[in-house]
């Protein structure tokens, strides 16, 4: 359900339930974890990568084998209207994955891998995953289109040059573990990276429990 005073025309609603629906799911939570969830996303990427599908210009194979048609004919006004009733949609509460491979992942989120010439994606995607003015939403994404997204990236099917230079430093194991990550953060910035706390220590005794947790309580400001 839509939340907040935001009331969207029944052309927009029906096309977003009954077209759009039938892979991201009539409220932007889709069943089938290869369609990207769009509840809560950043409108201004939901109209960038509508218009990017409609010229042709994003070229991953999903894109191509679903977007580009469905696309084609989508009007500039349609494609805001449809932006803002995907990005006012309560987004997923995150789904569970395995301890190790999430809290791997958080620090790969937070802190980056130097090693490897990875930078943190807190940087640019924002501390709890929520996006900004200039990067999408990744909180609460399907943790297996996030490996397909990063994929792409890397092979250049989606041409994004920060994105290709990121993604051809990370290994097979730091694509999983940061999918499992991102897919578990619930939209609120509480649950599960709250339980991380208290699998990583005490908090407030200077270890990474301390930093998940202080994450958790900002998270929790920040909706």
């Amino acid at each position: 359900m839509a939340h907040g005073t935001y009331q969207p025309s029944a052309r927009i609603r029906n096309l977003a339930v009954g077209v759009c629906g039938v892979c991201h799911g009539d409220a932007g939570v889709s069943k089938n974890p290869m369609f990207p969830n769009l509840a809560g996303q950043k409108a201004w990427y939901i109209e960038q990568q509508l218009k990017e599908f409609r010229d042709r210009s994003r070229g991953d194979a999903y894109a191509v084998g679903y977007m580009w048609g469905m696309a084609s004919r989508l009007s500039n006004r349609t494609i805001v209207a449809l932006a803002r009733y995907f990005a006012h949609q309560t987004p997923s509460p995150g789904t569970s994955h395995s301890a190790a491979t999430v809290l791997a992942g958080e620090r790969i989120y937070h802190e980056g891998i130097p090693a490897q010439g990875v930078p943190a994606c807190a940087a640019c995607h924002g501390p709890s995953g929520l996006g900004n003015a200039n990067f999408p939403r990744l909180a609460g994404q399907h943790a297996e289109y996030i490996l397909k997204q990063l994929n792409a990236f890397r092979t250049n099917m989606r041409n994004v040059a920060i994105m290709h230079g990121i993604c051809t430093t990370l290994h097979v194991k730091d694509d999983k573990a940061l999918a499992d990550y991102l897919a578990s953060l619930p939209s609120h910035g509480q649950g599960h990276v709250a339980t991380l706390a208290s699998r990583s220590g005490p908090a407030g005794e200077g270890g990474r429990g301390a930093s998940v947790s202080a994450r958790a309580h900002a998270a929790t400001g920040a909706r």
